[in-house]
C-alpha cells in the first residue's frame, strides 16, 4: 500500500473520534434586530434580499439558526407577515436545514400584530414570558397576550424559544409547561447586559442555569449578551455546555474599537473558537434534532 495512503487511513478514525467526541453548539445568529439602522453600521440588512444574503453568509461561516426580525421602508420594526415571508423562502432555498425563528418581539411593534405572521408557520418563534423595562421604554407582555401567543405557536406546530430578561420568566415559562401551552423540553434563552434588565454578570448566569436546571431539567438553553457583553457570554455558554447567539441585532462590533463587517464575521468568532472548549458548530441536521424539530423538507 502506498504510504500516503496508508497515512490516511490511519488518520480517519483520528478524525472520526475527533468530530464526535466534541459537542456540537448551536449558533443562533440575529441578523437584524429591531434598532440597529444602517447608519449605525452599513453591514445591518434591513431589506428581505439582504437579510438573505447575510444569513447565507452566516450559515457558511457555521450558524445553523436565524432569528429574523423585519423592516419597514423606513427602518423602523416592521410586522408584515409578507416581509417574513419572503425571508423564511430565501433562508430555505439557499440555506439547507437552516432553523427559522421569527421574533414576536415588541419593540416598535403593534401588540396586535406580533404574532400575525405566525401562520407561515416558522420553525420556531420568540416568546418573552413576561414584561421588563428596557432603555427607553417598557417591554410589555402581559399574562394573558403570552398565553395566546404560546397557543398559537403550539397549534402551528412551532417551537418557541422563551426569553428571559429577567428572573421571573424563567418562572412563567415553567407554569406555561404545566398548563400545556409549552411544550417538555422547553428551549430558554438568557438574555444578558440590557440596560435595565438582566446585568451580564457570571454570578447571574451560574443561577439561571442552576434554576433551569431544577424547574425544567429535561430545557436546552442559550445565552445572548448585549453589546460589549456579547464575546464574553458566548465563551460561558461554549465553556458550560449552552448553545451560543450572536449577531448585529445585538452587537455591532467584532471588537472595541472596530465595527463587524458582517453577521458571518461574527458567526466565525465562535466557530474558530469552538475548539478551544471541544465544541463545534452544530450543523443544520444536528442542530434540529438538538432541538426535537421535524427534519428539514
Amino acid at each position: 500500500m502506498h504510504v500516503t495512503a496508508a497515512f490516511a487511513i490511519m488518520l480517519f478514525p483520528i478524525r472520526w473520534l475527533s468530530q464526535h467526541m466534541t459537542q456540537p453548539v448551536i449558533i443562533t445568529v440575529a441578523i437584524t434586530g429591531a434598532v440597529p439602522k444602517k447608519k449605525d453600521n452599513p453591514a445591518v440588512p434591513v431589506t428581505p434580499a439582504q437579510q438573505v444574503e447575510s444569513t447565507h453568509e452566516a450559515f457558511e461561516a457555521g450558524a445553523s439558526l436565524v432569528h429574523v426580525h423585519v423592516r419597514n421602508p423606513d427602518e423602523s420594526p416592521g410586522s408584515d407577515p409578507e416581509l417574513y415571508g419572503r425571508v423564511q423562502e430565501g433562508v430555505r432555498k439557499h440555506c439547507p436545514g437552516m432553523i427559522v425563528q421569527f421574533s414576536t418581539g415588541g419593540r416598535g411593534r403593534d401588540q396586535t400584530a406580533r404574532g400575525a405572521m405566525l401562520y407561515l408557520k416558522p420553525d420556531m418563534a420568540s416568546l418573552a414570558t413576561g414584561s421588563v423595562n428596557f432603555p427607553a421604554n417598557i417591554y410589555e407582555n402581559p399574562p394573558d397576550f403570552v398565553e395566546g401567543l404560546a397557543k398559537t405557536m403550539l397549534e402551528n406546530g412551532i417551537k418557541p424559544e422563551v426569553e428571559v430578561f429577567d428572573l421571573a420568566m424563567l418562572y412563567n415559562a415553567a407554569n406555561l409547561v404545566k398548563k400545556g401551552l409549552l411544550k417538555d423540553p422547553p428551549h430558554v434563552q438568557f438574555v444578558m447586559g440590557i440596560p435595565n434588565a438582566m446585568p451580564a454578570r457570571r454570578t447571574i448566569f451560574d443561577f439561571l442555569r442552576s434554576e433551569l436546571a431544577a424547574i425544567l431539567p429535561k430545557a436546552t438553553w442559550v445565552a445572548a449578551g448585549v453589546g460589549r457583553h456579547q464575546w464574553e457570554v458566548n465563551q460561558w455558554c461554549l465553556e458550560n455546555g449552552g448553545h451560543c447567539r450572536t449577531g448585529l441585532e445585538d452587537n455591532l462590533r467584532i471588537e472595541p474599537d472596530r465595527l463587524a463587517a458582517s453577521n458571518a464575521e461574527l458567526v466565525k468568532k465562535i466557530a474558530d473558537n469552538c475548539a478551544r472548549f471541544d465544541r463545534r458548530p452544530a450543523t443544520a441536521a444536528e442542530a434540529r434534532a438538538i432541538l426535537g424539530l421535524r427534519a428539514a423538507a
